[in-house]
């Protein structure tokens, strides 16, 4: 993608290009400037690198409502968790558990953007579970050692 990079910047000289692996940002002030970039930077990425560009994945938004990239969403003064970045790591709380290594993960996610709910929630089950864990664990220890509950 480098040399798509250089044609962007270099060629088509825009100013505020950002890239990260397959995806990337364009900031302009114009629409119709935005929208003219587009036939282009297409018959560059087919002609020289074999690529398209994916046809429901071209946005074109005002500033006020957010870049929503890489996970996040970027407003003017703070960045937030995409809500679909953050109902999966959920689904996948509930389907697989909140092992220390996940939750840590989900934490240096959070820890580039405004997040404290999702923090405090995320540190809540890992409680939770844990508390969970060491109650299956004596169960099973009594229930291992021959103890009964009595009625």
């Amino acid at each position: 993608m480098s040399p798509f990079d250089h044609y962007v910047k270099e060629i088509l000289r825009v100013k505020y290009y950002l890239r990260y692996t397959d995806d990337f940002i364009i900031l302009h002030d114009d629409p119709v400037a935005l929208v003219s970039l587009l036939p282009s930077m297409r018959f560059f990425l087919q002609e020289r690198l074999a690529l398209d560009l994916h046809p429901r994945k071209i946005e074109l938004r005002k500033l006020k409502q957010g870049i929503d990239f890489l996970g996040y969403v970027t407003l003017s003064h703070y960045r937030r968790l995409r809500t679909k970045t953050k109902d999966r790591a959920f689904r996948r709380i509930e389907t697989d558990g909140l092992s220390n290594e996940r939750l840590q993960s989900y934490l240096g996610l959070l820890s580039h953007c405004e997040g404290y709910w999702i923090k405090q929630r995320l540190r809540e089950l890992y409680v939770m579970e844990q508390k969970n864990k060491i109650a299956r664990n004596h169960s099973l220890a009594f229930s291992s050692n021959g103890f009964h509950h009595s009625a």
